[in-house]
């Protein structure tokens, strides 16, 4: 998004944390005693301390969350001095505390605040299992309800999430569908004969790759299941990315006796696409949720830029996507032998058949997710025309 205003000529300036996703730990070159200013293509960034979020542990991830907010809040303000903003704009991953830092900001300056919601709270709290108190979860709306109320704009990365958002408070007029799109280097390549890459992933079969975060969200126990149905198939699994279940899907893929299954671990993302193209098709799997399944995985924009063939084990807003770009196979979320069908009956077609799901999901994506579309709608939005 920084990037893409850039590039359009706007003066972009980011506030962000010190770098400690999803390890837990400060990336390497960065102590709290430097590089609290940083740059990326000419873009400055200024980055608050806060606790780290180490082993993700449910009190660690609450002093995380809130040592943002206090830091980014009280710091924020003193390091963006003398610089004046007509927007302020918040990228509303969870949790939704991420917007307090940005509203505070806006009223110094005398800015918009337009807030993009990524994850529906208090709800997410509920799908994740992660709250269970009621009171909790009552107060938790009310700061939502709060938060939207000071929001000249309130963008939702998906259209499942609108009616959600007005139930809890947010005024119909200021909301906008407003989906997310895939970086610019997510498009289809084709691999040197010496790439890494092709030591790295399985090849003499049919390959499944899942690529992005392993949490509790993505029901990595439907894909073992999958994986220990066809485990006599010449069909390999095939994992990038980390998460908090890495350990718990590297120690079940070992009792479990699963040797065409690869975790590779995480890589940098301008790698992804070199590795997606060695996949026959790219998997997405997400729990049984309405909240979860109102949201449109990030990961299945990235598959359809790379204009690959998807398989989703999911329902709500991505398998319609899915769907309805013929792009792939969806079954039920958490469908163990429906997902181990549909990828033994994608492992069966030929190859001009995936070429043609491949070429639909990348259509499919230019048209719906493009970037240079949806920048120019946020550059309206944002001079203050519809």
């Amino acid at each position: 998004m920084a990037i893409a205003l850039k590039e359009k000529g706007h003066d972009v300036t980011v506030l962000t944390a010190m770098p400690n996703y999803p390890a837990g730990k400060l990336y390497k070159g960065y102590s709290w005693r430097q590089r609290r200013r940083d740059s990326m293509r000419g873009i400055p960034l200024f980055r608050m301390p806060l606790f780290l979020r180490r082993e993700s542990k449910s009190w660690q991830l609450v002093l995380n969350y809130l040592s943002f907010v206090l830091t980014a809040c009280v710091l924020g303000p003193w390091m963006l001095r003398g610089k004046q903003f007509d927007v302020v704009f918040t990228y509303g991953t969870s949790p939704v505390t991420v917007a307090i830092p940005g509203i505070l900001m806006a009223r110094i300056k005398k800015a918009r605040m337009f807030f993009w919601v990524q994850d529906l709270w208090p709800e997410a709290l509920t799908a994740t299992g992660a709250v269970k108190s009621r009171l909790i979860l009552l107060a938790v709306r009310s700061v939502v309800k709060k938060i939207y109320h000071c929001c000249d704009y309130i963008l939702v990365q998906s259209k499942s999430f609108v009616e959600s958002v007005v139930e809890t408070g947010a005024e119909r007029e200021k909301v906008r569908y407003f989906p997310n799109w895939a970086e610019s280097l997510y498009q289809p390549v084709c691999l040197k004969v010496d790439a890494v890459e092709r030591h790295q992933v399985p090849h003499g079969g049919f390959v499944v790759m899942f690529a992005g975060n392993l949490g509790m969200a993505q029901s990595l126990d439907t894909i073992l299941g999958a994986a220990e149905k066809l485990k006599d198939e010449n069909i390999y699994w095939v994992f990038l990315g980390d998460g908090r279940r890495r350990a718990w899907l590297q120690s079940m893929v070992m009792k479990l006796r699963l040797d065409k299954v690869c975790l590779l671990g995480s890589h940098p993302i301008e790698a992804m696409p070199g590795y997606f193209s060695l996949a026959n098709v790219m998997l997405v799997t997400l729990n049984d949720d309405p909240v979860i399944a109102a949201t449109i995985p990030g990961k299945v924009q990235s598959y359809m830029a790379c204009g690959k063939p998807i398989i989703g084990a999911l329902n709500g807003a991505g398998a319609e996507v899915i769907k309805e770009s013929l792009s792939g196979y969806c079954v039920e979320p958490g469908n163990t032998a429906g997902l181990a069908g549909a990828v033994l009956d994608m492992s069966r077609l030929d190859d001009d058949m995936l070429k043609a799901m491949g070429v639909s999901a990348r259509e499919y994506y230019l048209k719906s997710f493009g970037r240079e579309k949806l920048v120019c709608q946020l550059e309206g939005w944002m001079a203050g025309s519809e």
